[in-house]
This record gives C-alpha cells, structure tokens and sequence, in this order.
C-alpha cells in the first residue's frame, strides 16, 4: 500500500463498521466515534470541498491549523487523497490553511489571496454561530453539501509528497510504509494526546493496521487511566 486511497479501500473492505477514530475533548465532555466508513464518507466530503469547490490541485500545499480534533485527521485524510502537502503554516508556498475560531482573526486577513476554511470545532461539524469574516470559508455550512464519495481527477503517486515536518519532505509511499511498520500500535487501540497534524503516525498506522485512534483533546491528566480503560484503548503515545 502505497497511496492513501489503497490503504482507505483496503480498510473498508475488511473491517469497514469498526471504530476509526474517537476523539474526546475533556473539558466540554465531548465525545465522537467514526466508524471507517464514516470517517470515510468525511473525507471525500473535505476531498471534495478542496479541489472540485475550491479547485486546488495536486502538489497545492495546505496547512491544518487546528488544535488536536476529529476533524484535523478529516483534512490530513482529504489532502494526502488529493494530493495535497500538509505543511506547517509559516509556509511561503501556502495555498489553504484550515483553521479553528482560535486563529480565525489572523487568517480572515489574508483571505480571499489566501483560501481560508474556518471549522467552529462544534459538536458534529456544525457551523458559526455567527457569520464568518467576508472571503472566509465556513466549513459547517459548506462540506454538508458535499457527495459522500470523492476520486481526485489527478490523484498521487507513491512519489509525491505527503507532508512537510522540520524542512524534511515525507513522500506518501514513506509515510505508508512508515505505516504498516507497526510501531505505536498495530493493529490495536492506541490513546494518544498529540495533534495528528504534528504527528501524522497516529493517524496512518491505525488506518493502514486495522488499528484504532482515541485523540483526546484538552486531556485532564486524572481522566485519562479511566478514558484508557474505558476505551479498552492497547497502546499510549506519547507512551
């Protein structure tokens, strides 16, 4: 498995109804579990939001600038289908930066030279509350109407680049191999509180091993042996 959309149909066609991805956010009390397949038909809806609403293309480089959420391993999943090199946000080539209510007033600036995608962080995906600044995306009124199934017309090769961490280029045949080495969690239930984003592995091995990720946000350090145990979570990283 060299590409993302190999290692995704491969996990749909094995264990497709299986929990993916179970994000908690401890100080809200949030919880949300994606099967694969939902996970899935997310992805095509940001995959197809990217490049067929938006019209970016393959080797377009993108930035998630999202606090550790569901939702950044939704992006990281659309822009490694499409192509797309996740780079850190202080990137000269920058062509779409994801970003939370947090870091919106920075981005609205730069926006509309710059695509900017505003996510509320609200609970099931919805949208602002209030309307987002003039140029920006909002990502809660916009991926809804997209289709659950997604094929980029230009889709990656094992060559092509995946992401970008501390000047170094991951290509996507290395990040999958990197992969299916099996070397967090396998094919298990790994806890983690790190941003996928900064720590893509979190992500790609669950989905390439028939593993699984619990992203816990805002962590209270008191809650996390009950959220392990309750979640019958393997493995712990960092460990």
């Amino acid at each position: 498995m060299t590409t993302f959309a190999a290692v995704l149909s491969q996990r749909l066609r094995q264990d497709p109804g299986r929990p993916l991805v179970t994000f908690y956010d401890h100080a809200s009390g949030e919880r949300v579990e994606l099967s694969a397949t939902t996970w899935a038909n997310w992805v095509a809806k940001a995959g197809s939001l990217l490049v067929d609403e938006l019209g970016l293309e393959r080797g377009d480089r993108i930035a998630i600038d999202l606090p550790p959420h569901w939702l950044s391993t939704v992006f990281l999943g659309a822009a490694w289908n499409a192509g797309l090199v996740v780079v850190p946000t202080d990137d000269a080539e920058l062509a779409v930066v994801v970003c939370g209510p947090d870091t919106l007033p920075d981005w609205a600036s730069r926006a509309p030279g710059l695509i900017v995608l505003a996510c509320a962080l609200l609970p099931l995906g919805v949208r602002f509350a209030e309307p987002v600044p003039a140029g920006v995306h909002d990502v809660g009124v916009e991926i809804w109407s997209q289709p659950d199934a997604f094929t980029p017309w230009d889709p990656p090769t094992a060559d092509d680049a995946a992401y970008v961490v501390d000047g170094v280029v991951v290509s996507q045949g290395e990040l999958w191999q990197e992969a299916a080495a099996g070397r967090l969690v396998g094919s298990g239930r790994l806890l983690s509180v790190a941003d996928p984003v900064k720590e893509p592995a979190i992500v790609s091995e669950p989905l390439t091993l028939g593993g699984s990720l619990v992203l816990v946000a805002r962590a209270e350090p008191e809650r996390l042996e009950a959220t392990y145990v309750a979640e019958h979570a393997t493995a712990r990283f960092p460990a």
